[in-house]
């Protein structure tokens, strides 16, 4: 989750300047390859250099200049266009645990993960023959646009998006664990409810953002959507029942998607030069990268220090999204003041 991110930093620079594809296809080789030697890694050490390492190198090499490329053919409904880009992480968040759930008993896990490594190798081949770069490529510039940190909206939007991503993705990580501590759920209905997660995220991805760009504005948009995440989070220690649990999965899968598939656009839509799209998505999503790296273990280690009880967890992450979600109204002030009605 961390190199997802913060290879952004380099491959989005990479983009501006007219590599688009010698960063896109070495992605897809990094993927597939890093799968296929997870297939035959018997020591943690093996399992930490190819499925961390090496895939997340390949994930971070792709994932920013896919979604910024888009972002530069579309003069509105770009919110809508980027949405449609990250609801493939919906999708692959049911197509690839569906596999395994099917091929693990069948075939064990080295050809499981060989099987999802040739799917991710299908698919990668079809982007990186139709994707292509709209802008004309910008050689000249530094590596970091550092100066966008000079602008306030700019940094009080990448603080947001950081606090709120601190406390939210946690939940994608132990939602299972507290069903089967907690409530004595099986391990497949674990996995149920984590696939449900991830499906509602398809809808939560798509339909916000039309609206986004119809309506209110992304900003307008995820803010509510933020500050609904938390204040759900904050319920989740009231839920006592499997059932009651595949309710909040629904619900706080739905607003969470909200917020993942509106902040790449949204972020783009504070840079008004699309030759610096590149670097300066890039550099905001290598911040967000640590967000996602640190947050899951220290609610893993509030879980752990209380005995393995969760509601300090779900408090921590609850407040650090609503804190989240004020700074992005911070950043939403800077940029309209306090006219209501404002599409932003």
């Amino acid at each position: 989750m961390l190199l997802h991110l913060l290879v952004g930093m380099f491959s989005g620079r990479a983009l501006d300047a007219g590599f688009f594809k010698w960063v896109l296809i070495p992605g897809v080789i990094c993927t597939t390859v890093g799968l296929m030697l997870t297939s035959i890694s018997t020591q943690y050490y093996q399992l930490f250099l190819a499925q961390g390492l090496l895939f997340g190198i390949g994930c971070g090499l792709q994932f920013t200049p896919c979604v910024s490329v888009v972002y530069t053919y579309f003069s509105s409904r770009k919110a809508l266009a980027c949405a449609v880009v990250a609801s493939g992480g919906a999708t692959g968040g049911l197509i690839f645990p569906t596999i395994a759930r099917q091929l693990l008993p069948k075939l064990g896990f080295a050809w499981t993960m060989r099987i999802n490594a040739f799917v991710g190798l299908a698919v990668g081949c079809c982007y990186c023959v139709f994707l292509k770069p709209r802008i004309p490529p910008r050689k000249s510039g530094p590596l970091l646009e550092l100066r966008a940190f000079k602008e306030a909206p700019y940094t009080l939007y990448v603080l947001g998006v950081f606090l709120t991503s601190f406390g939210q993705l946690w939940a994608f990580y132990y939602i299972g664990p507290y069903a089967i501590d907690v409530l004595g759920a099986s391990y497949s209905e674990s996995i149920n409810l984590l696939m449900v997660l991830n499906g509602v995220g398809l809808a939560g991805r798509i339909i916000p953002s039309y609206f986004a760009d119809t309506v209110l504005g992304g900003l307008n948009t995820m803010i509510p959507a933020i500050l609904a995440s938390s204040v759900i989070m904050f319920c989740w220690p009231a839920v006592n029942s499997m059932a009651g649990l595949y309710v909040y999965a629904v619900v706080q899968g739905f607003v969470a998607a909200s917020f993942q598939g509106l902040f790449p656009s949204t972020l783009g839509t504070l840079t008004t030069d699309m030759t610096k799209i590149g670097v300066r998505t890039g550099q905001g999503f290598s911040v967000i990268a640590f967000a996602n790296l640190l947050g899951p273990p220290i609610a893993g280690a509030l879980v752990q220090r209380s005995g393995g009880k969760y509601l300090s967890a779900q408090m921590w992450s609850a407040s650090m999204i609503l804190l989240g979600g004020l700074v992005l109204l911070a950043a939403r002030i800077k940029l309209t003041g306090l006219k209501l009605r404002a599409k932003v």
